[in-house]
């Protein structure tokens, strides 16, 4: 049995967290940003996918495989 290969897609921190509300602090943090121009790769997910759409004005989405 092989393993299917997952899904994945690549974000970028493109907004600054500063004067933001904590959940969409926290949003970033749990998607593995931190800091500006940080790229996170993570399997493609409906949670993750819901994670970029509630902080869309902060992440750039850069590669989806």
């Amino acid at each position: 049995m092989a393993k299917k290969a997952t899904k994945t897609v690549t974000v970028e921190q493109i907004g600054s967290p500063i004067r933001r509300p904590k959940e969409q602090r926290a949003t970033l943090v749990g998607l593995g940003l931190n800091k500006m121009h940080r790229k996170s790769t993570l399997e493609d997910t409906p949670s993750v996918r819901g994670m970029i759409a509630a902080v869309q004005h902060l992440v750039r989405v850069v590669d989806e495989k």
